[in-house]
């Protein structure tokens, strides 16, 4: 079962809460990774169609507002242990104010300054976000470990950032 791919893995990863809705794990996604894995919600639905088809989920009766619930099988948890059982691919990063900058010398600087400007601020953000998560306890060590990348993660990009205009000025 190790050809899982990330998104589906999570989905199934979720379910062990509990079943939930396509919209419920796309929120759930959100919350919990969305910081770091983003999933779309035509991701998610696919996703769930195939690990249906594959026996690795079970879709019951559609709720209110068509909201389908899907509750994990048993060869889900094992395919699901499986996969996390696999060694992490690496990371890639995909930082789309990373690959403007890459290309800034065709882009008007004050314009530039812009982008970095409102990155900064959602970086600014997410950096309190994580903090006031650990201050108000997370609910496992795991957790605690994800956050605390989060926010060496924030403030390596704020410092970077603090950098920028001495190296976008001194070439």
């Amino acid at each position: 079962m190790a050809d899982l791919n990330p998104t589906a893995a999570s989905l199934l990863g979720f379910l062990h809460g509990g079943e939930a809705s396509g919209y419920e794990l796309v929120h759930t996604a959100e919350q919990l990774i969305g910081d770091f894995w983003t999933l779309t919600r035509s991701q998610v639905y696919r996703e769930l169609t195939a690990l249906a088809g594959r026996g690795l989920v079970e879709a019951g009766p559609a709720g209110p507002r068509s909201r389908q619930p899907y509750r994990l099988t048993d060869e889900g948890r094992a395919a699901f242990a499986a996969w996390l059982a696999e060694p992490p691919g690496s990371e890639q990063i995909r930082y789309p104010l990373l690959l403007t900058i890459a290309f800034g010398s065709a882009l008007d600087r004050d314009r530039l300054t812009e982008f970095i400007a409102a990155h900064r601020a959602d970086h600014e953000k997410r950096l309190a976000d994580y903090r006031e998560r650990v201050a108000a306890g997370a609910p496992d060590r795991f957790t605690d470990a994800t956050l605390a990348f989060g926010i060496r993660y924030e403030e390596a990009v704020l410092a970077w950032m603090d950098e920028l205009p001495a190296i976008l000025d001194g070439r």
